[in-house]
């Protein structure tokens, strides 16, 4: 053995004794929480968290994010609160239903879904300080598709309080 494998070899067992305790890190997750919104590298993500949080036994925190993008209604003509959709409810709908697409009908995890209306980036954050692992896809429905990395996800993987997971 050469004098650098000798020297590689010495400071990778350094590093395993000095710090034993990030090995077991991971195994300590109680929870987990991924970002959906639909899009397929939502779906990867919701696929890949569910996976990990069967390996460590960790509950998955199923969270979609809407913003309110229409302008509040103006003018004189009124609307009747019982005519309008919760946006929140139907969402929340909408969520149960890709939770079951993706995951099956008895996912093999404690799933629950949360629904919030904000900034996608914002609300994940946010999240992230109950969890011990944030996941998220690559990129949404935004509008560049060029790029390989979204804002949500550069958000997040930059603010996050908890370590981030951007499955491609």
């Amino acid at each position: 053995m050469g004098p650098r494998r000798r020297r590689a070899a010495q400071v990778k067992k350094a590093a395993v004794r000095r710090y034993p305790e990030e090995e077991t890190m991971a195994s300590t997750w109680k929870t987990i929480v991924v970002g959906v919104d639909g899009s397929p590298s939502s779906r990867t993500a919701l696929t890949w968290a569910a996976a990990e949080a069967v390996d460590h036994g960790a509950d998955l925190v199923v969270l979609n994010v809407w913003e309110h993008t229409l302008p509040p209604p103006t003018g004189s003509v009124s609307v009747s609160e019982k005519y309008v959709p919760d946006p929140s409810q139907r969402t929340g709908d909408d969520l149960v239903e890709l939770i079951k697409e993706v995951l099956g009908e008895t996912p093999p995890v404690l799933v629950q879904p949360h629904v919030k209306q904000g900034n996608p980036a914002r609300m994940l954050i946010e999240q992230s300080e109950n969890a011990d692992l944030l996941v998220v896809g690559t990129r949404g429905h935004g509008g560049f598709r060029g790029l390989v990395l979204g804002s949500v996800s550069q958000h997040v993987a930059a603010y996050a309080k908890c370590p981030v997971a951007v499955v491609l």
